[in-house]
């Protein structure tokens, strides 16, 4: 089967200022720029997304985000999730509606590579048989496989996700991280397809969702495919004060360094 190329895709940050973990962390400022907008920026250098919208029930980051010239839709208070509030711009939004894809990136990941967000666009292009792609970093840290904060999958050998989980998975007889096991963690970023944004916005939650607390799950629950695509990243997401000082920690390296081969050019 021949698949038909995406003409428009568009990217879709939600982000809310009211984070339990780490509140207002959005705003959050690294070399000057607010969280949001490092992402916003990393999103724009994406070469299939046709642009890149902000979705917030904030008025305080709608406010930032179109200081930094970002477009920006409102949602409510009542989304449960990023996809929820995707979905409920996606109802308010006659561009977001006609996209042949969106794709649906963390506010909080501003060290996410553009090169991520193509992958997965690619990856759900090619293959009509699947609702949603989404990204798989190889995962070799015992610590990090073993921590309930980090969502682990498999796939089978189609590279459709079989499942998600926040224990170790694929498991083994001794419940142990072992290291010639292939071990893979899931980054929060999918694409959709348009057509099939309605339909998961009719679906109530599951109870393997519920079990993990992880949403994608219902929607391998409810029969429809995921496709994996494994690439390599060293995005950190921003949950919590620590993890923001890493991020800057690696941004400000990075602004040093840009700075100092820009002072060495003749």
């Amino acid at each position: 089967m021949i698949c038909a190329m995406f003409k428009n895709v568009l990217g879709v940050i939600p982000a809310r200022l009211a984070s339990t973990r780490f509140p207002g962390k959005l705003l959050k400022k690294i070399n000057g720029k607010p969280l949001i907008q490092l992402t916003y920026e990393n999103a724009c250098a994406s070469h299939r997304l046709e642009s890149v919208i902000i979705a917030t029930d904030s008025q305080e980051i709608a406010e930032a985000a179109e200081a930094f010239g970002a477009e920006v839709i409102m949602t409510s208070d009542r989304c449960l999730n990023g996809t929820e509030r995707i979905i409920e711009a996606f109802h308010s939004s006659d561009r977001l509606r006609q996209a042949d894809a969106i794709v649906n990136i963390q506010g909080d990941e501003p060290l996410l590579e553009s090169s991520v967000i193509d992958a997965v666009v690619d990856c759900l292009e090619r293959d009509h048989g699947a609702a949603v792609s989404t990204a798989l970093i190889p995962l070799t840290d015992p610590e990090r496989a073993q921590s309930t904060s980090t969502v682990k999958a498999v796939f089978d050998l189609n590279h459709y996700a079989l499942y998600f989980s926040r224990s170790l998975i694929p498991g083994n007889k001794k419940g142990i991280f072992i290291p010639d096991i292939k071990y893979y963690q899931h980054l929060g970023i999918y694409a959709y397809r348009t057509s099939f944004l309605p339909e998961y916005a009719k679906m109530e939650t599951t109870p393997l969702q519920e079990a993990e607390d992880l949403e994608q799950l219902k929607i391998l629950e409810r029969g429809y495919n995921m496709k994996i695509t494994v690439v390599t990243s060293q995005s950190i997401g921003v949950d919590t004060p620590e993890d923001f000082k890493k991020v800057e920690k690696i941004l400000c390296k990075k602004n040093t360094s840009s700075s100092q081969a820009e002072s060495a050019r003749p």
